[in-house]
């Protein structure tokens, strides 16, 4: 199983951007799926998940700016990020709960993250 993440980049603050985030391989079931960030000296955090009936949840940071949604039939998970601030610099990784087969567990598996900064 791999997740590809794409769309970081460098953008102005007040732009935007949409980081998409594939998942491929053997894949049986997702359930939730999420995007994270990573600031520089900073933990990892939470910025959007989503369940596989689309039930949203956001960072408080992100309320109003972020939106995530899925694909269910392409696997694929989006963040369309609008009014970015310098804050929201940082590397994004998209992860997934998801069952390989039918009697595999459920794991999380992870991207390797992209690079997005915003410019003031």
């Amino acid at each position: 199983v791999q997740l590809v993440e794409s769309g970081g980049g460098l953008v102005q603050a007040g732009g935007s951007l949409t980081l998409s985030c594939a998942a491929s391989g053997s894949i049986f079931s997702i359930n939730g799926m999420g995007w994270y960030r990573q600031a520089p000296g900073k933990q990892r955090e939470l910025v959007a998940s989503i369940t596989s009936g689309g039930s949203t949840n956001y960072a408080d940071s992100a309320k109003g700016r972020f939106t995530i949604s899925r694909d269910n039939a392409k696997d694929t998970v989006y963040l369309q990020m609008n009014s970015l601030k310098s804050e929201d610099t940082g590397v994004y990784y998209c992860n997934a709960d998801l069952k390989a087969t039918f009697y595999s567990p459920r794991r999380v598996y992870w991207g390797q993250g992209t690079q997005v900064t915003v410019s003031s």
